[in-house]
């Protein structure tokens, strides 16, 4: 048995392989969200998004238990490795009080790679990223080391996230970047922009993709939840500030106007959201997440919604003119810098 073919496929950067459009941000799976499903129950989550074509598969070391399970079932499913782009990341560790430090030195990228391969039970990794830049260390010595886990074949692709154009545009000149990350969502567009360094534009102009976390709006955008009381215990979104009070309540409206669309276009609202950020450049990945069989199905048939220009045209109106309230709770800076080499 072979996985399904997906829906929409686009290269990975300049000269990368063809991976699905829609992937699968595997966070929430451990992490986030509040307890994770028993390994049976995730297990059955991973074999379906396989059987489904949904084999663009993302997560990161700080992620909970989430290399480990996928090392499991990848040992349980050997043979189902070459199907599988699998992408993880290095660069946010636990300080000593609990919370996250941001380490993107050379010497812990080595460290931390050598503990994924090992959990996740791989020879290599095909796309390793940088998950956040510590400004302290130059991101020339950064992508250097990991140019070297290229040479030795232990990475195949080089990903960064959340940098700024100038960082971008430095590490490029030591190594080909194949994708960048950021959260990318109707409720924020930063890359679009001067707050972001135009850093979408940059991106299309290197040849680099764009994988959009959090495109359903940490899950709002599907319309399933009305209130923070809708989350249940231990989910970090009670947390963020565009989640709390009134500013829910503001930003729900653009849900509803996007379900407005949807109902009429015979989608759902979510599965419109993703369209949408796909319309916007033949770079850009998205890589939702869910602990649920149904909304991965309903997520990664979102590469069979086309929209019109005009259904473009309308989204882009309704984004623009619903703004967003409350911040979006972002670690670490995002669009960082770092110092000059020579520093």
């Amino acid at each position: 048995m072979s996985p399904s073919a997906p829906a929409l496929s686009r290269k990975l950067g300049k000269n990368g392989p063809k991976i699905p459009a829609v992937g699968f941000g595997l966070m929430g799976f451990s992490v986030g969200y509040g307890a994770a499903e028993h390994n049976e129950d995730r297990f059955k989550l991973l074999d379906r998004a396989w059987e489904l074509g949904c084999t663009n598969w993302d997560t990161a070391d700080s992620y909970g238990d989430s290399e480990e399970t996928i090392g499991e079932w990848l040992r349980l499913h050997p043979e189902r490795r070459a199907d599988i782009f699998l992408a993880t990341k290095f660069g946010l560790k636990y300080d000593e009080v609990g919370g996250y430090a941001v380490d993107s030195s050379p010497e812990y990228c080595r460290q931390r790679v050598e503990n994924s391969l090992k959990l996740l039970g791989v020879d290599q990794i095909d796309l390793y990223y940088m998950h956040r830049a510590n400004p302290k260390v130059p991101i020339e010595q950064t992508v250097q080391a990991l140019k070297e886990l290229v040479n030795e074949g232990k990475i195949k692709y080089i990903g960064l996230s959340e940098v700024s154009s100038t960082t971008l545009r430095r590490a490029h000149a030591v190594h080909p970047i194949h994708a960048v990350q950021f959260e990318y969502n109707p409720w924020t567009l930063d890359i679009e922009g001067t707050s972001g360094t135009h850093i979408l534009d940059t991106c299309k102009e290197l040849g680099v993709s764009v994988f959009a976390y959090s495109p359903l709006g940490r899950g709002i955008m599907t319309g399933r939840f009305r209130s923070v009381d809708d989350f249940g215990p231990g989910d970090a979104r009670t947390m963020l500030p565009r989640f709390q009070g009134e500013n829910f309540q503001k930003n729900i409206k653009l849900v509803d106007q996007f379900a407005e669309v949807a109902r009429r276009k015979g989608c759902t609202g979510g599965q419109l959201v993703l369209a949408w950020l796909l319309a916007q450049g033949e770079n850009i990945f998205v890589i939702p997440g869910t602990k649920k069989t149904a909304y991965l199905e309903e997520n990664f048939d979102a590469s069979e919604v086309t929209l019109t220009e005009e259904e473009e045209k309308l989204l882009r109106k309704l984004v623009s003119e619903a703004g967003v309230s409350g911040d979006r709770g972002a670690m670490f800076g995002p669009f960082a810098d770092t110092v000059p080499l020579e520093s």
